[in-house]
This record gives structure tokens, C-alpha cells and sequence, in this order.
């Protein structure tokens, strides 16, 4: 069976399903999905929302609702406060937004490109179990691939078999994650969740792309890490590879002072990555090589519940209370 070429996006009616994506979907279906149901509870609504509202009806204010949605006409009228409730358009578009560069290699016993995998064909399958659209953009050494946003299971299989069917390359220049940004911003006009899955390992400036792209779509930052980069274990004399240039470095990890140096720049490098994500608005779900996917998307979806419940407002205003 022959597959598109890797830029060739394939036609709505040319699928492929190669045994291997169908074998890691149906593992996954079996092995994580089936766990994530019981634990976000209320499925794929924690972790993602529509964008479209309806007004739906009205009804006496509760605790924890969001103050916002009162209707102070309706309060003056009836002395009691009333919110307004809403229809939410379920529907979503959600584009993964790929690094698939040299780095993305790197691994301890799992490297950092299968968890990109599980990760997407879970959240992809997840949407489109629902009617979804999900679409991909792939980024090497440049944006080399789009495969536009449909729905069905046998498009998350070909969406599964174009990452797993992509070679890997032993060096490549240095990785523009703002040139993947500001790909989708021109690419991407109606509003949409947009997953950015990358180790961020990339030449400084994505920040503000990033920002730029936030404000348009709701963006997810999924930073690919391996424990080897935060702390390097003594392991005598050895040499370490740029993942990304092929560089080689012949050093001495029993060196304390060495490794102390290493995870202080590593720690540099957090702070760094999480002040970017701050400063951009954006969502973060930090997603290691041995952590457990479920368990994961699961702390994810508690973020994201605390985050609706800080934006709701809090309690009740105080000159609207009771005596």
C-alpha cells in the first residue's frame, strides 16, 4: 500500500491505516482512554470547551457561579439575584502544531517523539469520539507538512501513521519554534484549541508568537522533557551530543561540580520556559518521558477546573448578601 508523501496531505477519501498505527491506537484505546473516562470526570468537557454560547434560561444565583453572568435587570425586578445559563456550542477544532526536530529523539528508555505520539492520538481520538475536528501541522527543519482538520477515527490513524512514518535525522540546523508559530497564525483563522507539543528546545523569540497566536486561538503549551536533561547522573567519562546540531562534548559527569552546574542551568532554563508561558497567557501541561499519560491529562483537567473557578470570580458579592 503506497502513503502520501509526507508535504502531500492525503485526500478526504485516501486514508491509510498501516498495522502500526492501528495497533498503538487500539493499545491506547484499551490502555488509556478507557482510564481517562473514570478519571476526568465529565470527560472531554474538563479539559476542553466550545466556543459558541446560547442563552438558555435563568435562574436564582448559587455559590461559585460566575458573577458575570448575573442579570441585573431581572435582580433589580425580582430583590433576588439571577444568572444568566447557557447552551455551550460543543463543537471544537483543535490543530496540533508538531516539533518533530532532532530533539525530539532524545530519551532515556522512552524518547521524547513516542510520548508526542500517545499523547496526540489520544487527545485526537478523544475529540473526534465526539464529533471533532482535528487537524496537524508538522515542523522538521521548517513547516513541512498540514493535514487539514476532519473527524473519524480513520483520520486519527493517518494523522498516528505520518508521525510514526517520519525518519528520524541526526542533526538538523537549530530549531525556529517561532517559525511554526507564525505558520499557524496565517494558516488558522477561525478560532480554535491549539495544542503546541514541543520540548521548546528552540532558538530564543517564541514567545511572542506565541502570545500573538494566543490571542486569536486557546492555546495548550505540552513540553516534552526527559529527567536526563534537569539532572545528569555520574556516569564517569562520557561524550553528549547536541541533539539538535550533532555537536560532541567529551566530559566528566562524576564531576560534582560539573553536574552541579548542569542542573543549575537546567533550573535557569525552567524558570525561563514557564515565565514565557506566563507572559503569553497560555495553559502548560508538562508531560515527562516516564510519567503516566492518565495520571498526567488528569492533574492537566484539575488545572484547568481551578483556572474556570479563579476566572468565575469567587463567592458571592458581598452587597448582594443575605442578612
Amino acid at each position: 500500500m503506497s502513503t502520501p508523501a509526507p508535504d502531500t496531505p492525503a485526500a478526504p477519501g485516501e486514508h491509510v491505516r498501516p498495522a502500526a498505527a492501528e495497533q498503538l491506537l487500539r493499545r491506547l484505546e484499551w490502555t488509556v482512554l478507557r482510564r481517562l473516562d473514570g478519571a476526568v470526570h465529565g470527560d472531554y468537557r474538563t479539559l476542553f470547551r466550545g466556543f459558541g454560547l446560547d442563552l438558555a434560561d435563568l435562574r436564582e444565583y448559587q455559590y461559585h457561579d460566575d458573577v458575570r453572568h448575573i442579570d441585573w435587570n431581572v435582580t433589580a425586578r425580582l430583590q433576588t439575584p439571577h444568572v444568566r445559563t447557557f447552551n455551550e456550542d460543543r463543537e471544537v477544532t483543535a490543530w496540533f502544531l508538531l516539533d518533530l526536530s532532532p530533539s525530539v529523539d532524545f530519551g532515556g528508555n522512552v524518547k521524547k517523539r513516542s510520548v508526542s505520539v500517545d499523547l496526540v492520538a489520544v487527545l485526537a481520538r478523544l475529540l473526534t469520539r465526539h464529533g471533532n475536528r482535528v487537524g496537524a501541522m508538522f515542523y522538521g527543519e521548517r513547516v513541512d507538512a498540514v493535514i487539514p482538520p476532519r473527524t473519524g477515527r480513520r483520520h486519527v490513524l493517518e494523522l498516528v501513521h505520518r508521525m510514526l512514518s517520519r525518519p528520524e535525522r541526526a542533526a538538523s540546523r537549530e530549531t525556529d519554534l517561532g517559525e511554526l508559530l507564525r505558520t499557524a497564525y496565517a494558516t488558522m483563522p477561525r478560532r480554535s484549541i491549539v495544542f503546541v507539543v514541543s520540548d521548546f528546545i528552540s532558538t530564543p523569540g517564541w514567545g511572542e508568537p506565541l502570545a500573538h497566536l494566543a490571542a486569536r486561538h486557546e492555546i495548550v503549551a505540552v513540553r516534552l522533557y526527559d529527567p536526563l536533561e534537569m539532572e545528569l547522573p555520574d556516569l564517569g567519562l562520557m561524550v553528549i551530543q547536541d541533539a539538535e546540531t550533532g555537536e560532541q562534548l567529551f566530559v566528566d559527569t562524576s564531576d560534582r561540580g560539573f553536574r552541579k552546574r548542569f542542573a543549575e542551568l537546567a533550573s535557569a532554563r525552567e524558570l525561563a520556559l514557564r515565565a514565557a508561558f506566563r507572559e503569553a497567557g497560555v495553559d502548560a501541561l508538562e508531560l515527562a518521558t516516564d510519567d503516566d499519560l492518565v495520571e498526567a491529562l488528569a492533574r492537566f483537567a484539575d488545572l484547568r477546573r481551578q483556572r474556570s473557578r479563579l476566572a468565575a470570580g469567587g463567592g458571592f458579592p458581598r452587597h448582594l448578601e443575605r442578612n
